[in-house]
């Protein structure tokens, strides 16, 4: 039986992750699953992004989300390998935003108003990945 006593920040810490991630898990199908009607209802701008943007860029995006569920749950079940998937989940963010900015017209549509909320999700990503290693480092995860 392990006896290390976690903080209550690290429940906190793993039931948002948890939530964050669903609305990501959420966000990820309805952006899949948008059919012609739907694009069509978009602003110009953003039917032209969704247009150019390359199928397999859906995959990173997928990851991401995934891979940050998974991570949560092992945040909350105190295994170690929320470390490794917070990891992918990191590594999936930074693909997908970069694809998005590098192969869209995304930065053209939006210019800087766009980023802050590609780098608030980058730095989301980050640090659930900074505190699963600290987490594991402290011995809260087996």
């Amino acid at each position: 039986m392990d006896t290390t006593k976690v903080p209550a920040t690290h429940w906190v810490v793993g039931a948002v992750a948890l939530v964050w991630n669903l609305i990501g898990v959420a966000m990820f199908f309805l952006q899949t699953r948008m059919g012609p009607e739907q694009i069509a209802a978009l602003p110009p701008e953003q039917q032209q992004v969704y247009a150019a943007m390359p199928a397999w860029l859906d995959i990173p995006y997928g990851v991401a989300v995934f891979g940050g569920v998974l991570g949560a749950i092992a945040l909350l079940l105190r295994r170690r390998w929320a470390l490794a998937m917070f990891a992918v989940s990191l590594l999936a963010v930074v693909v997908q935003m970069a694809g998005v900015y590098a192969l869209t017209p995304a930065w053209a549509v939006s210019g800087v108003s766009g980023l802050p909320m590609a780098l608030l999700i980058i730095a989301i990503a980050g640090f659930l990945f900074w505190y699963a290693r600290r987490a594991t480092v402290r011995g809260w995860l087996r």
